[in-house]
């Protein structure tokens, strides 16, 4: 059965105040793609008019265009050779300027290979969107609709979707269907890592380790799921941005209470399943493929645990604590795994390392948050190397093979926002809370991560008292740490296990409560200024719910807190160094003519 034809004044009415085609599909009765279809029938196309950066002081002339429906259309498309940019769209946790970075070099990269760069973005508050950066700037929403738009006036010979993160990539087999000439990695390859069932075949086909995983469509199946994998496990809904609504769930009363509480379940709508590596390594690869070669930017080690999202860890580059076996396994994994999907362009690979097993935790083939700092970290400019490899160039013609150097130790480190905002829950994990990021770079990591920690104005006390309180795996290696604490002058606090555990060992440790244990307990303590340092692992339900306790007070009253030993045993560098001498200051620049000079 036909659809009755959609009215050319009705149609035309609205789209001038504003409707979308998804809005008047659903008011109409119809489906997008027959609103779109009828739309360009009838001539009803949009209008782009020119931003007046002038404020009518005098004429502008800015490439800065919106889009209207009207009668004058005031872009004109040039006969150059030009390639549109999908930019990251509105910032908000999880997808930020991160991306907004991406797209800037991608932009410089396009402008160097001689052609016309024209970017879609509709954020005021980045680089992309200044009318100065690119050669034209559409200031649209990133849909499917607004973006055929701007495709269908400029006719691009290409479309970079890769840079943007994970917004543009949404909509990309939708440009594909429509014959938008994207670039790089294109929307069938984006689907073989984006699809779970479909990766999951080729992790199989590939044989390299993963968590268990499932995908549930009712409450019944996500408990049997749950029970067959083991908990504690990671679940989070379909599509998620940045971790949203992601959760470590330790038993089916939890489980149930999510579903509940946070998830959308359905068959349209499945909420994914994980088997939760606790006490795990976190690494993230961030490389560049040409389809035939591969080229490694930089291994980031995660400070924090396994289980906090890329986004809110600190990352070590080069990786200090990995046997070379594994280190050799990561590096070999991600060129597999790149040349499998058939990536062109930009890949990041998240990896996770327990008992020497390194698994797969996921692949996005796009840009990642960690770009920038990798860039910086090594030298290399990545999102310009892959938009030149997006255009055809090969990795060994820009003079790139195997994986970057580097010679010095980068650490990056979170930001959060919490102490403008009483109340919030601090504990992190897989749901992003992190609202930007800091760099330190040094010789030693114990001065890279000091740095890192003042940048994120967080002081690492050089005396003092550290609190401890380790989780039972780690109370033998936690003996070691404490010594030094000890060497270095610090008093020593610990909870009842801890306590024991050191004083066992000739290390003396006073007693103090767990939080809700006794009082005063260690909330307490902090309360009235008696710990400067806290070093937190924890390990369960309710560690967790400790640590959150914990978390509150030390970020409220700017203590710095450390939640894992591999942590703990950089900041004990950094405090060790900072007790001799003040951390050198040297510029970006001056680190990356380290990397010029023969080792030999």
């Amino acid at each position: 059965m036909t659809s009755p034809p959609i009215d050319r004044d009705l149609l035309l009415e609205g789209k001038r105040l504003g409707y979308s085609d998804e809005q008047l599909a659903h008011l109409i009765g119809h489906n997008a793609h027959q609103i779109r279809k009828s739309r360009i029938e009838h001539g009803i196309r949009p209008t782009f008019k020119t931003v007046d950066t002038c404020a009518a002081e005098f004429e502008a002339e800015t490439p800065y265009f919106y889009s209207t429906y009207e009668t004058e259309n005031e872009s004109r498309p040039s006969d150059k050779q030009k390639i549109v940019i999908l930019g990251g769209g509105p910032n908000r946790i999880g997808q930020g300027i991160e991306f907004d970075y991406c797209c800037v070099q991608s932009v410089f990269a396009l402008q160097d290979e001689g052609r016309e760069a024209i970017m879609i973005n509709c954020n005021p508050e980045t680089v992309s969107t200044d009318f100065d950066v690119a050669d034209k700037l559409y200031f649209e929403p990133l849909t499917f609709e607004d973006v055929m738009n701007v495709l269908e006036l400029e006719q691009p010979d290409g479309v970079l979707i890769q840079f943007g993160g994970q917004t543009p990539l949404s909509i990309a087999r939708q440009l594909g269907e429509a014959g938008a000439p994207i670039l790089g990695t294109s929307p069938e390859q984006i689907d073989l890592a984006e699809n779970r069932e479909k990766f999951g075949a080729i992790l199989t086909e590939l044989n390299l380790p993963h968590p268990e995983d499932g995908s549930a469509r009712t409450v019944d199946e996500a408990i049997q799921i749950a029970n067959r994998i083991g908990y504690p496990v990671l679940v989070r809904p379909s599509y998620v941005l940045g971790g949203r609504s992601m959760s470590i769930v330790y038993d089916p009363d939890d489980l149930i209470h999510y579903v509940r509480r946070s998830a959308e379940i359905s068959p349209e709508h499945p909420i994914l399943i994980d088997q939760f590596l606790e006490d795990a390594f976190e690494f993230d690869v961030d490389a560049v493929c040409d389809g035939t070669e591969v080229f490694i930017g930089g291994v980031m080690q995660h400070i924090e645990e396994a289980g906090i999202h890329s986004g809110d860890s600190s990352c070590v580059i080069p990786p200090y604590l990995i046997s070379s076996e594994c280190l050799s396994t990561i590096e070999e994994t991600t060129r597999r795994l790149a040349l499998r999907l058939g990536v062109v362009g930009l890949l990041n690979i998240q990896f996770a390392m327990k008992n020497e097993v390194v698994y797969v935790l996921e692949v996005n083939p796009r840009a990642s948050r960690t770009i920038p700092f990798v860039s910086k970290a090594v030298g290399v400019p990545l999102a310009q190397i892959a938009t030149r490899v997006c255009l055809g160039h090969r990795l060994s013609d820009l003079g790139l093979t195997g994986k970057a150097e580097t010679r010095y130790i980068s650490v990056k480190k979170p930001v959060f926002p919490f102490s403008r905002f009483p109340g919030t829950r601090l504990f992190l994990g897989p749901e992003m809370k992190s609202t930007g990021e800091v760099m330190g770079i040094s010789l030693r990591l114990g001065n890279a991560y000091s740095k890192a920690m003042e940048g994120g104005f967080l002081h690492l006390p050089t005396s003092g008292t550290v609190f401890l309180s380790v989780n039972e795996n780690d109370k033998v290696s936690v003996i070691d740490l404490a010594r030094d604490f000890q060497e270095l002058g610090f008093d020593i606090l610990a909870t009842r296990g801890t306590a024991r555990a050191l004083k066992q060992n000739g290390i003396p440790a006073t007693f103090t409560y767990k939080v809700h244990e006794g009082r005063p307990d260690v909330v307490d303590l902090m309360k009235n200024g008696a710990i400067d340092l806290i070093i937190n692992t924890p390990l369960g339900k309710k560690a967790r719910y400790d640590e959150d306790a914990i978390g509150q007070s030390a970020l409220l009253l700017g203590i710095p807190m450390i939640t894992t030993l591999s942590g703990t045993a950089a900041a004990i560098r950094g405090i060790r160094n900072s007790q001799k001498q003040n951390p050198q200051v040297r510029t970006l620049q001056e680190y990356h003519q380290l990397l010029q000079v023969d080792p030999s």
